[in-house]
């Protein structure tokens, strides 16, 4: 076993330093009574109270919430579906321009995307608002599911399905029986990668939000412009704290379920 040197040690510390003590000053000033953000002035929770009863924050929040479900859920089905084909479709007539398709997203900078689906939202006459959001998010997160369900399609047995086959399964019913359920992981871990970016997602959302619909992002990064307000504060320390609960959470059930494999796999030895 490697011992951790002073450097490694040092090194570690002064990177989570970086990254998490401007996270826990934010946090401590979300608390702070003064309207100044950088003046200490006794401990208060009026600005939770003042950021529940702001309509602006409030409507962006579910305008974010709701873009990143729907875009998330449609990025999931494509992907998985892209991932699907290239995997088992093996050599067909335009396999390179698909998968070139597909994973241009990866690569392509963010701007580059906003401007070229802004021009096509008003070419087609399309008005900005949730809809053209749902659909620039599912056309740059799709990718990343792709990406995340081709890698356990790869590593997928078979056999199992051919057993299904065998057993009088028609195609669709062996994949909805057999393969969906092993590669659901990846599909649940694409899932929850397409709604993070959606909810990060600043760039894009600003070429193709309308004034009808403004992301959570927009509505901060807008803000902020004119300052950091103690409401800013208690926003980004509810994100935190719900995010918080999610890792940990999701941890705990991952560590129950390969409890629970691993108590299956010594039953099933045992009855061998």
């Amino acid at each position: 076993m490697t011992r951790l040197s002073w450097f490694n040690v040092v090194s570690l510390t002064l990177g989570f330093a970086f990254l998490y003590i401007p996270m826990l000053i934010l946090i401590i000033f979300s608390f702070n009574e003064s309207k100044l953000v950088t003046v200490w002035a006794g401990f208060s929770t009026k600005w939770y109270g003042e950021l529940m009863q702001n309509e602006a924050f409030l409507n962006a929040a579910w305008v974010t919430v709701k873009v990143a479900v729907m875009s998330s859920t449609l990025a999931t089905v494509l992907g998985t579906m892209a991932a699907y084909v290239m995997v088992r479709g093996g050599r067909f007539m335009g396999r390179t321009l698909f998968s070139g398709m597909i994973y241009a997203p990866l690569v392509m900078p963010e701007v580059i995307t906003g401007l070229s689906l802004l021009l096509l939202f008003i070419g087609i006459g399309l008005d900005r608002g949730v809809l053209t959001i749902v659909l620039a998010h599912t056309t740059f997160s799709m990718c990343y599911v792709s990406v995340v369900v081709s890698s356990r399609l790869v590593t997928f047995d078979r056999s199992l399905e051919e057993a299904a086959l065998d057993l009088g399964c028609s195609p669709a019913e062996a994949f909805r029986l057999v393969t969906l359920p092993i590669i659901a992981p990846a599909v649940i871990s694409g899932w929850l990668l397409a709604f993070t970016l959606s909810l990060d997602d600043l760039v894009i959302a600003s070429f193709t939000s309308g004034p009808s619909a403004t992301t959570l992002p927009i509505k901060i990064f807008s803000a902020v412009r004119l300052g950091v307000s103690p409401e800013i504060n208690a926003l980004s320390t509810i994100m935190i704290a719900i995010v918080t609960v999610g890792v940990i959470t999701a941890s705990l059930v991952s560590k129950r379920a390969m409890v629970r494999q691993k108590q299956e796999e010594q039953a099933a030895a045992r009855t061998t």
